[in-house]
């Protein structure tokens, strides 16, 4: 079964079949292996500070790693070094609103190309009055993102930026 937070996070996302996106914490794959249902020529890099998660993503995605659609990362965000992504997501990744996270959305900002899309997304609604959302709208805004959006439905919530 697949939680209603990664179907929401991936109809958010919209991956398009030629797209270069950036997974960051991929978790068990799940969001990977839907995204990557999408790509044709597209690729996704699926990135994860556990070496769990990415035996795990690996395993879930053999296809999709065999096909070329997908590479998995071990990494540190703040430590990655990938360029020219169209879109980069995450899904209940805590660092962006427990932290500044200075150096994290600096990589992001280095990831994704000139009019990129950033999509930090978390699988609640605001139930908190929305306090981690403006949150983490303010820290994206500080770091250079334009055109910052909040996002929220029934299945989460979360926030939208551009290069």
């Amino acid at each position: 079964m697949i939680p209603d937070r990664i179907r929401w996070a991936v109809e958010v996302v919209d991956p398009r079949p030629a797209e270069r996106l950036l997974e960051i914490g991929c978790g068990p794959g799940v969001a990977a292996a839907l995204v990557c249902a999408r790509l044709t020529t597209g690729r996704l890099t699926a990135v994860d500070r556990s070496e769990v998660a990415v035996a795990r993503t690996r395993r879930r995605n053999a296809e999709h790693l065999e096909s070329g659609r997908l590479e998995v990362v071990r990494s540190e965000l703040d430590t990655l070094d990938v360029t020219g992504v169209d879109k980069a997501f995450s899904v209940n990744v805590n660092v962006f609103w427990t932290t500044a996270a200075t150096r994290e959305l600096a990589a992001l900002h280095r990831a994704l190309r000139p009019g990129g899309r950033l999509y930090l997304l978390y699988g609640t609604g605001p139930g908190d009055g929305g306090r981690v959302i403006r949150t983490v709208a303010e820290a994206v805004a500080a770091h250079g993102f334009t055109d910052v959006r909040e996002l929220s439905s029934p299945s989460g919530s979360g926030i939208s930026a551009r290069t």
